[in-house]
C-alpha cells in the first residue's frame, strides 16, 4: 500500500527570455509520513534545481491507484465509483475512488485506466478525469 503526498516546491529558473521566473510546481512523493515526505522531495529535487527551493507545501493525497504510462508527460487525476450491491436494501452502492493515469491526452488517460481496471472484479463506473498540475511522481525505491 503506497502513502502519497503531494508536495510542492518553489524555487527561481531562467525562463525563455532570460528574466528570472519564480515557479510553484507539484509533485507526487511516496513516503510513510509528511517529515520522510519532505526528506524524500529535497533528495528527489537536488538535482534538478540550481540554487536555492522551498518545500512550501505538503498534504496527504489519496490515491488508490496509480496507472502510469511513460510515453505520457501528463498526470490525470480520476475518480471511480466501485459499484456493489446492498443485499438488504436491494439498492447499488457506489464507493468513491481517486486514481492517477499519466498519459498525453484525456482519452489515453481514460483508456489507461480501462486497461488497468480490467483486472478488477468489481464493477466500476469513471466519473470524471482532469488534467492536474503534478509534474512528476517519485515512488519509494530502496537504496
Amino acid at each position: 500500500m503506497h502513502n502519497w503526498f503531494q508536495c510542492k516546491v518553489k524555487y527561481e529558473r531562467n525562463a525563455e527570455d532570460g528574466s528570472i521566473a519564480k515557479v510553484s510546481e507539484s509533485y507526487l512523493v511516496d513516503a510513510l509520513s509528511f517529515t520522510e515526505a519532505e526528506e524524500r522531495i529535497n533528495d528527489e529535487m537536488k538535482p534538478y534545481i540550481s540554487g536555492d527551493f522551498l518545500v512550501s507545501d505538503i498534504k496527504r493525497a489519496r490515491i488508490s491507484e496509480l496507472f502510469e504510462d511513460e510515453a505520457g508527460d501528463k498526470w490525470y487525476r480520476s475518480k471511480v465509483f466501485f459499484i456493489s450491491l446492498d443485499e438488504e436494501k436491494g439498492v447499488e452502492k457506489k464507493t468513491a475512488a481517486t486514481m492517477f493515469a499519466q498519459a498525453n491526452t484525456l482519452k489515453e488517460a481514460v483508456e489507461l485506466i480501462d486497461k488497468g481496471m480490467k483486472t478488477s472484479l468489481s464493477d466500476y463506473e469513471i466519473a470524471s478525469v482532469t488534467e492536474t498540475n503534478v509534474m512528476d511522481v517519485f515512488k519509494y525505491h530502496k537504496d
